[in-house]
């Protein structure tokens, strides 16, 4: 089966668009997926840049924010603007790593929409001790995440993706290697993926 590894980084809008509908369209398309978090922060910093682009250029932070508005209300998805922006997402993703590679998806699902929907701070362990619970996974993950194993991946992990060239979230890598970035780029990715 033809497999697309799919990046995405927890503070980061886009990736949220995507992690609802993403399973449903893989499924279509008979293509597996793995759910690979990593950090756009050091990647951003290799580049010169100390915060995201969308705090950078403000225009182009004003129209993400309606985008992102107009799109959620386009798919029945909840939004509500964070606060403050980006999160620190480090926490979220080691905790991502350390969670069975089953039910990543179920978590990643949920921290999203504690972010995006509800406006929640995910690096608030008390808040992602009550996602897993809620999902009915261990509490000892937390301790877990903490784990020099666990750092040690999610580093790895971030730097796959600066090797791989990735530069943004969520992108999308093709088994044959080609990049796809962005929501809006899903649907190519999947088709290309699919293909004997």
């Amino acid at each position: 089966m033809r497999h697309l590894d799919f990046w995405y980084e927890f503070a980061s809008t886009y990736s949220y668009l995507s992690v609802h509908r993403i399973e449903k369209l893989a499924q279509q398309a008979g293509v597996a997926l793995r759910w690979r978090p990593f950090l756009l922060g050091p990647i951003f910093s290799a580049q010169g840049w100390l915060n995201s682009p969308f705090n950078i250029y403000p225009a182009k932070g004003r129209y993400m924010w309606r985008d992102l508005e107009r799109t959620c209300a386009a798919r029945g998805q909840p939004f509500t603007h964070p606060p403050g922006f980006p999160q620190n997402s480090l926490h979220a993703a080691r905790l991502a790593l350390a969670v069975p590679d089953a039910r990543r998806p179920d978590f990643s699902r949920a921290v999203f929409a504690a972010q995006f929907g509800f406006g929640k701070v995910i690096s608030d362990e008390t808040l992602l001790a009550g996602i897993l619970a809620d999902l009915d996974l261990p509490a000892d993950l937390l301790e877990q995440s903490r784990s020099d194993p666990i750092r040690a991946l999610l580093r790895e992990e971030t730097e796959t993706a600066r090797k791989l060239g990735l530069f943004g979230a969520p992108s999308f890598v093709t088994q044959d290697g080609e990049i796809f970035w962005g929501d809006d780029r899903l649907e190519q990715a999947l088709e290309w993926s699919g293909r004997a």
